[in-house]
C-alpha cells in the first residue's frame, strides 16, 4: 500500500480550505497513492460559532466532493475529519471513501479536547461537539484500517481495541497543538505503532490559527510510522504538501510473528 499524508493549514475560509484539500488529494493520486489522508477539521478551523455554521450532514455536499475525487482517481480517501451535523448534535467525524467513491465507514471522535494549555485560552471541544461511542475499522484492498482522531492518540485502550478488531493501519488525522506536540506527538505515534504492531499514518494541520492574540499554533510534522516504531516519512513542521510512504503488510506479519507480543496478552480481549 502506498499511503499519502496531505498536510495543510486550514483557516476560516471553507471554499479555500476545500480547494487546497482537493489539490493535495489529486497530487497524492498523481504520485501513485492507494490511500490519501487529510488532517482533522480540514474544511474549517476557527471559532466555535464558525464551526457550528460550517457543520454539514454526512452524506452532504462536502463528502460528495471527496467521493468524486476518490471515484475519479480510483483512490481510497480518508477525509481527515469533518464537522458533522446530525439533527441537533454536532460531531467531529472521520469519513472513509473507497476507490468507487462510496462512503464505507465513518468514525465520530470519542475523546474531546477539553484542556488548558499554559499561555493560551482553554480549549473546550465539548462546548461544540458530542462525543462518539463506537470503534470503527474497515477492510481495504490492502489491509484493515482503524480510525481515530487527534486527542484519541493519548488513550492507548482505543488503539488496542482497533487492533483486536483486526486493524493493521491506524489513522490519526490531527490538529495537534504545538505546545504539546513538540514533546508528545512523535513519542505517542511511535508508541501506538510499537504496542499494536501496526502502521500509523498521522496527518496534521500546521501553523498559526484563530485570533493572533490567542497564540494558537498547530504542530505539523505529519508522519508514517512502521510496526517496529520507525518513522518512515515525516513532513516538516510547516508547509502544505504531500508525503508518501510504502506500507509492507508482509513486513508487518513478520514483525508480529518474530515478536508475538500480541499473542501474549493476558488481560482480556480488549486489552
Amino acid at each position: 500500500m502506498r499511503v499519502a499524508i496531505c498536510q495543510m493549514r486550514s483557516g476560516d475560509d471553507v471554499a479555500a480550505n476545500v480547494a487546497t484539500a482537493e489539490r493535495l488529494l489529486l497530487e497524492a493520486a498523481d504520485g501513485g497513492a492507494d490511500l490519501a489522508a487529510l488532517p482533522e477539521t480540514f474544511a474549517y478551523l476557527g471559532s466555535s460559532t464558525g464551526r457550528i455554521a460550517a457543520a454539514e450532514p454526512i452524506p452532504g455536499p462536502l463528502t460528495e466532493r471527496l467521493a468524486n475525487v476518490a471515484r475519479d482517481r480510483g483512490l481510497w480517501v480518508l477525509g481527515g475529519s469533518l464537522i458533522e451535523r446530525d439533527g441537533d448534535r454536532i460531531y467531529n467525524t472521520c469519513p472513509l471513501f473507497d476507490r468507487d467513491g462510496e462512503l464505507v465507514a465513518r468514525y465520530r471522535k470519542i475523546h474531546l479536547f477539553d484542556v488548558e494549555i499554559p499561555g493560551q485560552p482553554p480549549f473546550r471541544e465539548s462546548a461544540t461537539f458530542t462525543p462518539g461511542d463506537q470503534l470503527v475499522t474497515h477492510e481495504t484492498d490492502v489491509g484493515r484500517i482503524g480510525l481515530s482522531i487527534c486527542y484519541d492518540l493519548r488513550f492507548p485502550e482505543l488503539y488496542r481495541g482497533l487492533m483486536v478488531l483486526g486493524a493493521e493501519v491506524l489513522s490519526v488525522p490531527a490538529q495537534f497543538q504545538h505546545e504539546t506536540g513538540k514533546d508528545h506527538w512523535e513519542v505517542l505515534l511511535r508508541a501506538r505503532a510499537i504496542e499494536n504492531q501496526c502502521y500509523v499514518a498521522a496527518t496534521g494541520q500546521w501553523g498559526t490559527f484563530g485570533p493572533p492574540e490567542k497564540g494558537r499554533r498547530s504542530f505539523g510534522n505529519s508522519m508514517v510510522v512502521d510496526p517496529w516504531g520507525r518513522v518512515v516519512v515525516r513532513a516538516p513542521e510547516e508547509g502544505d504538501g504531500v508525503w508518501f510512504a510504502d506500507m509492507d503488510m508482509g513486513e508487518l506479519r513478520r514483525i508480529r510473528q518474530t515478536l508475538p507480543a500480541l499473542q501474549h496478552r493476558r488481560l482480556g480481549l480488549s486489552c
